[in-house]
């Protein structure tokens, strides 16, 4: 529980002198959504996608390309690290990026009284520590027979097409991001392919309230908070470890992550995707029961109780951002427990067979509308402030009226480096992205 004693777990120094018998370099580090155990018997930390290795519901012995190919193991796989006299068998993930001959093995699990989600999840790191170190230990590593299921979301509503011809995810230096705003006619790396608007269908006219988001690439780390800040807002499911195996993560916004360059040192990048709130939207036309609406202020809306769960919608977005209940996970109003009211009273809790998705917390957009209402006024700039943003610790996400020309969205949207994914296919999305500017030693100057 969270009133467990803390452990002080050392953090692991680099160039640390390895026994003369060791060949590889262990680092036990916390893990980055249930840290030292205190959360594992939380379901929603438990099931929330890890940061570059996308895992859920696992830790594994994260291993580089090279290490994996000289010890003869692929993903899977399970290792024996033994130092000390003592061992832990864990199953590998061969990450892209990490160091050759270094294994890092994330804390927390193996436990056997978290309780019904936390126990007997992944394996027990623990067993190997050594407070008496600078963090790394050296161990002695072996291949063992057999190999256990790792489940990751990387591939799951992959967007990326094949080659670079859909442009998703931008980036730049600091001096090609000069150079585009001396010569803004030229293409650049926030557009890199001409674009002619052309539309059958003519504009709608917002004349009250106009809402948009913009995600700054630069700033975004890729952590996740805002992956389950939504899911406590919106009381989204959890679906387990064999659910999320086949693709049914029920998270309203994920965070995509993309590698570039080489494999032993690539560059890595995080793109948070909700629902795109397009403003001619795919999803919407293919609905036979009218469950998926536009509304007067650009939202594009659920209506719950339509939904027959045909999921055209899902199959006609191209962003892949739309989510099936495919079980019936929800609680019986008669059979109330700690867990179901923990529930956002604000949010529907959906049943099965049910599709959902973002809908830019309009229970908070409603409740400002009413405040503004009884006071004989608009919503102020920050007022709305969706789960995502407020979770953000690096302030990547900016949402407000796209009517006040004020606003801080005004002056975001307005950036140079601001993007429409997929904007080739003129959805014409309400959440746009800044694109990334990097600033490597050769940009500097």
């Amino acid at each position: 529980g969270s009133n467990s004693p803390v452990v002080a777990i050392p953090t692991p120094q680099a160039n640390v002198t390895l026994p003369q018998s060791s060949q590889y370099e262990l680092s036990l580090v916390p893990d980055s959504a249930i840290l030292d155990g205190r959360f594992a018997n939380n379901g929603w930390l438990q099931e929330l996608p890890r940061p570059l290795s996308k895992l859920t519901w696992d830790n594994a012995a994260l291993v580089a390309p090279a290490t994996a190919e000289e010890l003869g193991v692929k993903t899977g796989d399970l290792i024996r690290l033994a130092a000390g006299g003592r061992e832990v068998t864990a199953p590998v993930w061969i990450q892209p990026g990490q160091a050759a001959g270094a294994i890092t093995l994330p804390l927390g699990y193996g436990r056997t009284a978290a309780g019904n989600v936390g126990n007997n999840v992944g394996v027990n790191g623990y067993e190997l520590l050594d407070l008496s170190t600078d963090g790394a230990i050296g161990v002695s590593v072996s291949k063992v027979a057999g190999s256990h299921k790792l489940v990751s979301t990387q591939i799951h509503h992959s967007l990326e097409g094949t080659g670079d011809a859909r442009h998703i995810v931008r980036s730049g230096t600091v001096q090609e991001f000069r150079d585009m705003v001396a010569n803004p006619d030229e293409l650049s790396f926030v557009h890199p392919v001409p674009h002619i608007h052309a539309d059958l269908f003519p504009d709608f006219e917002y004349s009250g309230y106009k809402w948009g988001m913009v995600i700054d690439q630069t700033v975004c780390t890729g952590c996740n908070a805002c992956v389950v800040a939504c899911q406590s807002e919106n009381n989204i499911p959890i679906v387990g470890k064999d659910q999320v195996a086949v693709g049914r993560e029920m998270h309203w916004i994920r965070v995509d992550s993309y590698y570039g360059g080489s494999i032993d040192e690539p560059e890595f990048f995080s793109q948070p995707m909700p629902c795109q709130q397009c403003e001619k939207a795919p999803c919407e036309p293919v609905c036979p029961v009218g469950a998926t609406v536009h509304d007067s202020e650009g939202l594009n809306v659920m209506v719950y109780n339509r939904c027959v769960g045909t999921r055209y919608c899902s199959n006609n977005c191209p962003y892949k951002v739309r989510r099936f209940n495919w079980l019936q996970y929800a609680e019986l109003a008669t059979d109330a427990t700690e867990l179901s009211l923990a529930n956002n009273p604000d949010v529907t809790v959906r049943s099965r067979g049910v599709m959902e998705k973002c809908t830019y917390c309009t229970q908070r957009i409603s409740m400002a509308r009413i405040d503004a209402s009884n006071e004989d006024r608009r919503i102020a700039d920050g007022e709305v402030v969706t789960a995502c943003q407020a979770a953000c610790p690096t302030q990547a996400i900016v949402f407000g009226d796209l009517n006040d020309p004020t606003s801080r969205i005004a002056a975001v949207k307005s950036s140079s480096l601001n993007y429409a994914m997929l904007e080739e296919l003129q959805t014409f999305p309400r959440t746009t992205y800044l694109a990334k500017v990097k600033n490597p030693s050769e940009a500097v100057g």
